[in-house]
């Protein structure tokens, strides 16, 4: 595929510095970029590769000053990395028009029961189970399972290995990633005097709505009873457990290794960083961002509000104690001097009162 820089231009309504019939044929990090190749300058930490780069196009800000001489054409746009995830988009949909699969391969497993919508994939291995629901679109991959009585929405795809227990809902423009579980029982045990533990059943479900990505081996588990809910527009990365009766509000997002404990509601367009823990029942405002590493066990109540520590603390005194902590080898050494002298001033007062009672 090639495409000249007024193409791009028109596409993306930017406008052009340097040669308009200039063409590319792939994409590139500036860094590495190549004759032929077509970049983005983002970050102002990049804009030095710009000066040095040999890709033909690079995608900048409309108000991008360059301080040194370049030899790219540039397209100015509004926001370069919107732009540039716009084409990276449509270029992996024209490659992944080209592989486009359908049908059924004669290794999976469909039951009778099971109703499959137009233009689906279902490739070797894959199991489906009873009156499970598959809408248009959808594409299945090589041992993926889904579980009796199961709805996928339309245009959703699971790649290889991913395991959907029985009674989950998944809506539409859903993709969950290799190896993730959906479903799998809530951690729910309960003590007995004897020091033993009898299970508690889980016979809730999950609920995944719809334009929610999921990563690679991660789980989310079915609720005790009721739903554990993973709200529209949600990204959730690879790792990362959430608990049963978990709600995840819309367009949140949730780095790998975090951990949501049980019944705790996350609200909406929160960002929650790697390794942040969660304890349960919780209830996060809208627009919560936590801080990676960070353990919460208190409720968040105001909106968009940064935390950050364990256990955390707004992000402001988090700074500051960080700054104080830092010095703590200096403030205990002065600490250690100051009592010393202490030591001397108190054993010479002791000496000075002896010698005038005598």
């Amino acid at each position: 595929m090639q495409f000249t820089a007024t193409q791009i231009s028109q596409f993306l309504n930017g406008s052009i510095d340097g040669n308009p019939d200039v063409a590319v044929t792939e994409l590139s990090k500036i860094e590495d970029g190549k004759e032929g190749s077509l970049s983005f300058l983002s970050n102002p930490k990049y804009e030095n590769f710009l000066y040095s780069t040999k890709a033909s196009v690079v995608i900048v800000s409309k108000d991008f000053a360059p301080t040194q001489s370049y030899t790219s054409t540039l397209i100015r746009v509004e926001n370069p990395y919107s732009a540039f995830t716009i084409l990276l988009d449509k270029y992996n949909e024209a490659i992944n028009a080209q592989t486009i699969k359908s049908g059924i391969d004669q290794l999976a497993f469909v039951h009778p029961t099971a109703k499959i919508g137009n233009n689906v994939f279902i490739d070797a291995f894959a199991y489906v189970a009873e009156n499970v629901e598959i809408a248009d679109g959808c594409k299945i991959n090589a041992q993926t399972f889904i579980g009796a009585n199961s709805k996928i929405g339309k245009n959703s795809t699971f790649f290889p290995g991913v395991k959907i227990y029985h009674n989950s809902i998944i809506g539409s423009s859903v993709v969950i990633h290799a190896n993730t579980v959906i479903g799998s029982d809530g951690f729910g045990f309960a003590p007995q005097k004897d020091g033993t533990y009898n299970k508690i059943p889980q016979i809730g479900n999950v609920i995944i709505e719809d334009d929610v990505e999921i990563g690679a081996n991660t789980t989310v588990d079915r609720a005790t009873m009721g739903s554990t809910i993973v709200k529209k527009g949600a990204k959730i990365d690879n790792l990362i457990q959430i608990a049963h009766n978990v709600e995840i509000g819309e367009n949140t997002v949730l780095a790998a290794q975090s951990g949501i404990s049980g019944s705790t509601k996350i609200g909406a367009n929160s960002v929650i960083g790697g390794q942040v823990g969660i304890a349960g029942h919780l209830t996060l405002a809208k627009g919560t961002q936590i801080g990676a590493q960070a353990g919460i066990n208190f409720n968040i109540t105001e909106e968009n509000k940064q935390w950050h520590g364990s256990p955390a603390q707004p992000l402001r005194n988090w700074m500051r104690a960080s700054v104080i902590f830092k010095h703590l080898p200096d403030v205990e050494k002065r600490i250690n001097k100051l009592e010393e002298e202490l030591k001397k001033l108190t054993a010479e007062l002791e000496k000075n009162t002896i010698h005038n009672e005598r």
